[in-house]
């Protein structure tokens, strides 16, 4: 799993990969992993709003909870939480900072100005 997890994030940094093939085994609560397996929905240089992935899980009305267990994802190159951003187009909330989630991104062809 190393070994792919390594040769995959090598080709998506070259810009050569758009969807992680590697396992992946979440831990947390049950909505956590809700919240994590429609982050793996959203593809390569595309995005969403927060309020749109609690849609898209039809719970339109926990939009707190699902930027709180974004927040919480572990798997943030192999689960994209980067492409999720504010309803106002802002790049709000990133644990490894809003820098490195413009710059992830900018790789997939996503330019925002936050």
């Amino acid at each position: 799993v190393l070994k792919l997890l390594e040769k995959e994030l090598s080709q998506y940094f070259k810009g050569k990969l758009t969807k992680f093939t590697v396992p992946v085994e979440f831990t947390g609560t049950d909505f956590q992993k809700k919240v994590w397996e429609e982050l793996q929905n959203i593809s390569f240089g595309k995005y969403r709003s927060y309020q749109s992935q609690a849609d898209a899980m039809k719970r339109p009305k926990s939009v707190r909870a699902v930027a709180n267990a974004n927040s919480r994802n572990k798997l943030c190159l192999v689960v994209p939480c980067h492409r999720v951003i504010g309803k106002n187009l802002s790049l709000t909330g990133y644990a490894g900072g809003v820098d490195r989630k413009a710059a992830l991104l900018k790789l997939e062809g996503i330019e925002l100005t936050f």
